[in-house]
């Protein structure tokens, strides 16, 4: 799959099909009068960038090394290898879409269509080229708001209700393709809640509305006219249309269009974890029923959940009265107003329990607090689960390049075949705690699993520090527990 922030898409081709039981709405006679009243709020984005040319001597996709040799050959040969002059700059140029939200000349765009740009202008319907400032911007979620300063007031649209589209609705969108101006195309809502991996909201409204180079940060209208997306993203196994194009809802985009107009940036909430999704496998192993929730794998130290004694190997099942799948936690909290009280219903320790989490302001950069080491202790082997572990050492740790202050019980060996091999552990991951609970020494994973499997166990629920991140992983149970070399 190849996803393009300058989307393509082809044509739709509607099939209604009617029955006793549901009779669907027809499509309109015409797009003509909406689109007129719409085209003239959708500008066009023109950008200039200055891009530095290439000024090595030595050959594309060769090493940098490469060009000293080169240098030194020219001198040899007389040349002088710094004496031509350098590359001028060269003026790279790009055009979009965007849409008027303010008469006074508020301007809403995808991010990536401004993004490293040195001059930004928006060109209106009636040809008028207006420089445009940027008032802020946000990647996540691909949004960014200009400012002009017209000598009239703008024609302006206005924002609808992304939730409220339903699957098979009528859409239009209208925007910049390959730079011809003004375009309006129809389709239908196509899918809702679509995740392509671009960010940590992803949540895009999916459409068959025919989308192409240019078009992005333009508009998608309800029948209402109302804007419900804004053109992103599409998908497309070769470049070409296949007619799947993906717009960030409205809802979305109106709370970060406004805290960029107010603040410059976006702010989001922030409930300072990280988690990762359920599986079978770890739901079964914490007695729960049904997989459902998210599993917190570690808490930032300092941050809201701390503050609200939230621990890794929660499983948060609600967010403020919402049930909690899937994705849907990120987003959840990043529209959560800042300093709110919520209630969060967790699983802990066989049981719901709910706790009141202050959401905080998410920072630009937050990591995990290095911990103390564990002391020595001797090396125990899991033969069961084919796994040998040791206390953390300064040799150890600098051999497996683990984090200052790394705490846990190190993997050395890993048996191909085994049942942590098979879960993917290797040597160099740290198990940081075993059926929630921490451990410091081999013996005391040794401990944890012995229980686990005189109480029934068919798995022991591993958080694992690796190179990829901290996450959990369920490692089976199998035949008797290992046994202290020597």
């Amino acid at each position: 799959m190849r996803l393009f922030n300058s989307t393509i898409l082809g044509p739709a081709v509607a099939l209604c099909l009617t029955s006793s039981l549901a009779i669907g709405r027809g499509a309109p006679d015409s797009f003509a009068d909406l689109a007129e009243k719409l085209l003239p709020g959708v500008v066009n984005i023109a950008t200039t960038q200055t891009v530095k040319t290439r000024d090595r001597p030595g050959i594309p996709g060769m090493p940098p090394e490469f060009d000293e040799f080169m240098r030194r050959f020219q001198e040899r040969q007389g040349q002088g290898g710094d004496a031509r002059p350098a590359p001028a700059p060269r003026k790279m140029q790009s055009l979009g879409s965007g849409f008027i939200i303010d008469a006074s000349g508020i301007v809403v765009t995808n991010n990536h269509v401004i993004d490293g740009a040195d001059e930004i202008n928006v060109i209106t319907s009636e040809g008028v080229t207006l420089k445009a400032e940027l008032i802020g911007r946000d990647d996540k979620s691909d949004v960014a708001v200009l400012r002009v300063k017209p000598e009239k007031p703008l024609p302006a649209v206005v924002f609808g209700d992304s939730d409220k589209a339903r699957v098979g609705d009528w859409v239009i969108a209208i925007g910049n393709p390959f730079g011809l101006g003004g375009s309006v195309t129809a389709g239908i809502v196509s899918a809702r809640g679509r995740n392509i991996d671009s960010g940590p909201y992803d949540n895009f409204i999916q459409t068959d509305a025919a989308i192409n180079h240019g078009n992005s940060g333009g508009p998608l209208f309800n029948m209402d006219g109302q804007v419900i997306g804004i053109n992103t993203a599409i998908y497309s196994p070769s470049g070409g249309s296949v007619g799947i194009g993906f717009s960030v809802p409205s809802n979305m985009a109106r709370t970060v269009v406004e805290q960029l107009r107010d603040f410059g940036r976006a702010r989001r909430g922030w409930l300072g974890v990280m988690i990762q999704q359920m599986t079978p496998e770890i739901a079964e192993s914490l007695g729960l029923k049904e997989t459902t929730g998210v599993m917190v794998a570690g808490v930032t130290t300092g941050g809201p959940a701390d503050a609200a004694k939230l621990r890794g190997g929660d499983v948060i099942l609600k967010f403020g009265g919402q049930e909690i799948k899937d994705r849907a936690l990120p987003r959840a909290v990043a529209e959560t107003t800042i300093g709110k009280q919520v209630p969060v219903v967790i699983w802990r320790e066989g049981k719901e329990v709910t706790i009141s989490v202050a959401i905080g302001e998410m920072p630009d950069d937050k990591k995990l607090a290095s911990v103390q080491a564990s002391k020595p202790v001797v090396p125990v082997e899991l033969s069961t689960l084919g796994l040998m572990l040791t206390t953390i050492t300064p040799e150890s740790a600098k051999r497996f390049s683990l984090k200052d202050g790394q705490k846990g019980v190190l993997v050395t060996e890993v048996l191909p075949g085994s049942p942590a091999g098979e879960k993917g552990l290797k040597p160099g991951d740290v198990i940081v705690e075993v059926q929630q609970e921490e451990v410091a020494t081999p013996a005391d994973v040794l401990d944890r699993v012995e229980k686990l499997r005189k109480a029934g166990r068919k798995s022991a629920l591993m958080l694992v520090q690796s190179q990829d991140g901290v996450h959990w992983v369920p490692v089976p149970l199998a035949g008797k527990p290992g046994r202290a070399p020597g």
